[in-house]
This record gives C-alpha cells, sequence and structure tokens, in this order.
C-alpha cells in the first residue's frame, strides 16, 4: 500500500494568548472555550488522595522545551487522528506537558484488565461505584467475568502491603514491576458531593461516576480530569453537562483502518530504471514449480516488508509483473516471481484465481513454509474458498496435513435462538452454513466424476474436517493440521493469542474475517483481534497477509455491495 501523502499545511495549534501566563509558584488551568465553567459552589471537603498530588504545582515533562508550543510547528501525521478523538482538556494538558488524572469507568477495566497500568506518567482515580460494579461482574465464565476478576486480583495486589492512611496519598502504579506506569493509584474515600442537573437519576450507576468527575473537576481547578468510558452514551453525558470525556486507546492497535497493512504494494513504472543496476537473476526449483528470483538495490527497498507481494501493471502494453519480497537486506531485496494460479493447468481442488488478489492469496495458502495467513476482505471477495479449497488439495493430495479443523465465534446476527441440541459438532453446525455452501461448490468442480463418485468424494471430505468450538480451545495442541478461523473479526486480541498459540509441529492457521462487520461488543475496526494479528505479522518471513478487494459472488452481489 502506497504511503499516505505529506499534508499541505502544519496541524491546527493553539494561539500564544490562549496559554494564560502563571507566576511562579501557582498552577494554572489551560482555558477551555468550548467547554462552559461549572457554576461556582461552595468548596466541599477534602478528598485527601488525589489532593497530595494534585496541590502540588504540576511540573512540565523532561521531553518539553522551553519553547511555548505556539513557537513549534508540527507537521500533521497520522497520529493526529487520535489526538481529535480526545477531549479538548486532554490536547492541551499535553501540549502543555501536564500529568493528567483519569477517572475510570468499569467497562474499561472489564474490557482490558491491564488497563491500569497503560497511562503512563499520568494518575488514575476509581470511583467506588466502579469497586461496586466490578464486584457484580465477577461471577461466571465469560471473558467479561474473567476480566473483572484479574482486575480485582491486580487492585488487592496493589493496596496490599499499604497502611489505611497511606491509601489516600496514593498507590504507586509501577508497584507490580509494570516500569511503564510512573502515576498513581488513587480511590475514591469519601462522599462527593457535585450536583448533577436536573433530570439526570441520582441512583444510577453511571451519573454516580459523572458527579465524582463533576466533584473531582470542581474541588481540583488546577488539575485536568477526564473521564475514560467504552460507552458512547456515558461520553456524550458527559460533554453535554461540560465535562471532559474520551474513549480508551490503549486497546487500538491503529487509529485510522485505512493505515492497516494490506500486504500488496504497487511499484511505480519506473522501478526496473532506479533498482536495475547491478541486478541478479536466477531460477531455482522449489515445491515441483520453477521461480525466478530477482535481487535488487536501490531507494524503493526500504518500504518493502518479507512475503509483501508486488506488482506492476505497466500502461504500454508491456507484460505485468507479479512477484513476491522473499529477502530483505537494507537496501537489496531478493524478489521471487508467482505461481499463476489464474491457469486452469495450477487449478487448486478446481479452483482458479479470478482476479490479482486471489492469486496472491493462493501463492500464500500452498506455500508450505508460510505457517499463518490472513485473509482480509467484504463479503464474496472468495476468502472461505480458497481457504477450504487449499486446505483439501494439502490434505487429500499433497498430504501435507492430517485434517482441516474450522473453528469461529458463535456471536449471532439477529436474536439467539436458544440451545442447540447434539454433540459438539452438531452445535457447531448451524454456523458452518457457509463452508457447507463452498463444500458444495467444490465438491461440484469434478465434472467427470458422476453422482456416485461425487457422493463418496463428499463423504471423505466429510471425514477430513472437523468442526471445533472456541470454548474447548485452551490446552490443546494441533499438530498437522489446516487450522481455518472464520469471523475472526469478533475475536479479541486475547482470544486470538489463545488460538494461535494452539499451533503445534507442521500446522497452519488460516484467519479470515472483516473488520466492517464486528458483532462482538466493545470491539472496533481498530482493536479486533484480526487487526491485531495482521498489524503484529507483518514482516515475519513465515507468515503472510492479502487484502482481497474485489467480489466474485456474483453480478447481483457486486452491486448490491455497491448500492445498498
Amino acid at each position: 500500500m502506497p504511503l499516505p501523502k505529506l499534508p499541505s499545511k502544519p496541524a491546527a495549534l493553539l494561539a500564544p494568548k490562549d496559554y494564560p501566563k502563571a507566576e511562579r509558584g501557582k498552577t494554572v488551568k489551560p482555558h477551555i472555550a468550548l467547554v462552559e465553567p461549572a457554576a461556582p459552589i461552595a468548596p466541599v471537603a477534602s478528598i485527601a488522595a488525589p489532593v497530595a498530588k494534585a496541590q502540588q504545582p504540576l511540573q512540565p515533562q523532561a521531553k518539553i522545551t522551553g519553547k511555548s508550543p505556539a513557537e513549534k510547528p508540527r507537521v500533521a501525521t497520522p497520529k493526529v487522528l487520535e489526538s481529535r478523538a480526545k477531549s479538548t482538556t486532554s490536547r492541551i494538558a499535553d501540549k502543555l506537558g501536564v500529568s493528567k488524572l483519569f477517572v475510570l469507568d468499569t467497562n474499561v477495566l472489564m474490557h482490558d484488565p491491564t488497563s491500569l497500568f497503560r497511562f503512563e506518567e499520568h494518575d488514575i482515580y476509581l470511583p467506588m461505584i466502579t469497586l461496586e460494579e466490578l464486584d457484580n461482574h465477577k461471577k461466571g465464565m465469560s471473558e467479561v467475568a474473567r476480566n473483572a476478576r484479574q482486575i480485582s486480583r491486580s487492585l488487592d495486589a496493589l493496596v496490599s502491603d499499604i497502611a489505611e492512611d497511606a491509601i489516600d496519598l496514593g498507590i504507586p502504579l509501577s508497584k507490580l514491576g509494570n516500569k511503564d506506569a510512573k502515576g498513581r493509584l488513587f480511590f475514591q474515600t469519601k462522599l462527593q458531593n457535585a450536583k448533577l442537573p436536573d433530570g439526570l437519576p441520582e441512583g444510577k450507576a453511571d451519573n454516580q461516576i459523572l458527579g465524582v468527575v463533576r466533584a473531582l473537576d470542581q474541588q481540583y481547578p488546577d488539575r485536568p480530569v477526564v473521564l475514560v468510558s467504552k460507552d458512547i452514551n456515558m461520553r456524550i453525558k458527559a460533554r453535554a453537562i461540560g465535562l471532559p470525556a474520551e474513549d480508551y486507546f490503549n486497546d487500538h492497535v491503529l487509529e485510522d483502518t485505512d493505515l492497516l497493512y494490506s500486504g500488496i504494494q504497487q511499484l511505480p513504472d519506473d522501478f526496473w530504471n532506479k533498482h536495475g543496476k547491478g541486478m541478479e537473476s536466477w531460477q531455482e526449483n522449489k515445491h515441483g514449480t520453477s521461480y525466478t528470483y530477482y535481487r535488487v538495490t536501490g531507494p524503493h527497498v526500504p518500504s518493502m516488508l518479507m512475503n509483501q507481494f508486488v506488482f506492476i501493471e505497466p500502461k504500454n502494453g508491456e507484460p505485468a509483473f507479479y512477484g513476491q519480497v522473499t529477502q530483505i537486506n537494507g537496501k537489496t531485496a531478493v524478489l521471487q516471481t508467482l505461481r499463476d494460479y489464474g491457469h486452469t493447468k495450477n487449478s487448486v481442488w478446481g479452483i482458479t484465481a479470478r482476479n490479482r488478489e486471489q492469486n496472491f492469496a493462493l501463492n500464500l495458502l500452498m506455500n508450505p513454509e508460510c505457517d499463518f495467513v490472513t485473509l482480509l476482505g467484504q463479503a464474496g471477495t472468495g476468502k472461505t474458498l480458497l481457504a477450504l479449497a487449499a486446505g483439501l488439495a494439502q490434505v487429500l493430495e499433497t498430504k501435507n496435513y492430517n485434517e482441516i479443523i474450522v473453528t469461529r465465534v458463535t456471536v449471532p446476527v439477529g436474536e439467539d435462538i436458544g440451545f442447540l441440541p447434539g454433540t459438539e459438532e452438531e452445535k457447531m453446525g448451524p454456523w458452518m452454513g457457509a463452508f457447507d455452501d463452498n463444500l458444495e461448490v467444490l465438491n461440484k468442480s469434478d465434472g467427470d466424476a458422476g453422482e456416485w463418485g461425487r457422493a463418496a468424494t463428499q463423504d471423505l471430505i466429510r471425514s477430513r474436517i472437523k468442526i471445533k468450538s472456541l470454548n474447548f480451545m485452551r490446552g490443546r495442541t494441533f499438530v498437522n493440521k489446516f487450522l481455518i478461523i472464520d469471523e475472526a473479526q469478533n475475536l479479541t486480541p486475547k482470544q486470538m493469542k489463545t488460538l494461535v498459540t494452539r499451533a503445534g509441529p507442521g500446522t497452519k492457521i488460516v484467519c479470515l474475517g472483516n473488520i466492517a462487520q464486528i458483532d462482538t461488543p466493545y470491539l472496533t475496526e481498530g482493536s479486533s483481534g484480526l487487526t491485531y494479528v495482521v498489524d503484529r505479522f507483518k514482516g515475519w518471513s513465515h507468515s503472510g497477509h492479502v487484502t482481497l478487494a474485489r467480489g466474485e459472488r456474483s453480478r447481483l452481489a457486486d452491486h448490491a455491495s455497491d448500492v445498498l
């Protein structure tokens, strides 16, 4: 994927007049014009906890120089996307180098149990209602219950060996060995008396947390106080009453999915002119196929990654070039030509590639040296069909693997129909309708077999395909298996790690998914487990990724994708 163009103008910065001058020894809260100041109320009782650090003058971080932020124009980069999602208070505090006090909602802790240690030098404040909600969700075997129990254990380890009167001064978050967490943890130890707008019921947990945020904001005007919540409505309510609120960003692999690694890079038309000097080429026979290799050196090589596909399609009638990066050493790379799976003689279980991206995908799926393959694409791009065809060819023809194991997340699109009868495989049957449809297509690809031959082939295929549930994957080890994980976009990064680490010797894992169709609560395109593994595995010599672009299901499906 080509790199994004640099912006034509620097990012918008605050004017110097927006930064009030502070006298020595006194702190000044940045003026926020977008948030109306709360009505002044009588001072409330001291909290004693966040005070200790909040009342001290907030010193800039070491990386902040003595110059005013307005004197240093910055070029807008993809990280600006994250700053746009932040609250105005956070953005101003970041520019001033001021440490913030984050009030965490319960859903942040239950979504990521390690979130306590991911706020770097900033402090964290936990309202008492948050601990109550954690206690209510700790029972059960769900992912949320496990996370609630894990965060409770972390909190217990933090408060152990701490004197009762010392809790008010804050607990160092680095106590358990998390060196990156340089802030302190504060608990709500006294009642907050902040008046919320009329119409918000005080008994609701979300409103109680909003009351705590408003009380802290009023009691410590020198300290930026920000609410962090995964609940969109909670953030909307907070901003509606003039309180800074933002999403939890640390679970996001990417802030913008347009920057997600596609596995494909188009080379410029003058690539060979710039990289052809001193080029070496040779041929090798690998896995029964002859490949041509080119060793090139030039300025475009550092932007390449291992197992990335490159192509040149000249518009002047010259033949196109399709290759794969097999070796990188500084500014020198080795490019390998591909096997053309679009030709009938190279068909995989009767299936041929219909476009460029499908040909790239089949080169990965049929490569025994590639242990981990991820395929992204919208509905109808052929992800499941290609993976299943490649699996059958390598299980029944070349015998590289013993059997195919298929699994997926059981998240219903509509309302749940209840418990399903039968064994584990029978319960998973309704979820595997997509594989049944593709097996029917693959079984009909052999027109010379006849009715009896196709029936025998279908029985043989069924005996080599096992349907497994994700619920029973922990502790297993798969040896010489072709593992297909369908609908992988609904997996969390932790669940994805649990699955990928099941691979034993000789096992190949194929992850399929469409990050635009996420059904799991609190998961987004940026925090999905599929996005996580695509980003973390890019550049590894035994993994590959392809984003399928064109739909090949039917002209009706393609038109529906465009107009609906």
